[in-house]
């Protein structure tokens, strides 16, 4: 028996259910940023943020989950990219060179599984996607007008998250859900 079919017979029924549906929902969610960039973003925002806390319970093993995951963002990303294209958006060229940048520290960690990559190719633009969908929801009419007067200390405050973010989670390896677990003991 192969070591895949050995893996997934080791994981039960309902789990491979749940594991099928997350990964889908990865992939799937993305698609919907077109349409719906605000309700989407923060949705897959809090799917990427809580899916390795359910997957690798389920049975799903890391080194699969890895891979997984970093394409299902590069996935979000182009979408995030086709979002701001199709919806006119004024800093859309600032969504595609942040799309190229982050890309490249996602094929250089999938051709060497280094992920102190994503700490020197941070990923600067799901938040700068997430706060324009945001002023876009709430202030559609002045959005470039209140994007533009904030725009420096919103570059700051995405440099500082995701720099410490990315420290985190690829450089420390420590489980966000451990650290903030760690603060209540």
């Amino acid at each position: 028996m192969s070591r895949v079919a050995t893996y997934l017979g080791q994981i039960s029924l309902g789990a491979k259910a749940a594991i099928g549906v997350i990964i889908a929902a990865k992939f799937l969610i993305p698609v919907a940023l077109v349409k719906w960039p605000f309700i989407a973003g923060w949705a897959n925002f809090v799917l990427d943020t809580v899916d390795g806390d359910l997957l690798i319970p389920l049975g799903l093993e890391d080194a699969t989950y890895q891979p997984i995951d970093k394409i299902a963002d590069w996935v979000t990303y182009v979408f995030m990219v086709v979002a701001a294209y199709k919806g006119g958006w004024h800093i859309k060229k600032w969504i595609l060179g942040l799309f190229l940048f982050r890309s490249i520290g996602q094929l250089l960690f999938l051709i060497t599984s280094d992920e102190i990559l994503f700490f020197y190719f941070p990923n600067f633009l799901e938040p700068l996607f997430l706060i324009y969908a945001t002023i876009l929801f709430f202030k559609k009419e002045r959005t470039k007008e209140i994007f533009d007067k904030w725009r420096i200390p919103i570059i700051i405050c995405i440099v500082l998250y995701k720099m410490q973010d990315e420290y985190i989670t690829h450089v420390g390896n420590v489980d966000r859900s451990d650290l903030i677990s760690g603060w209540f003991s």
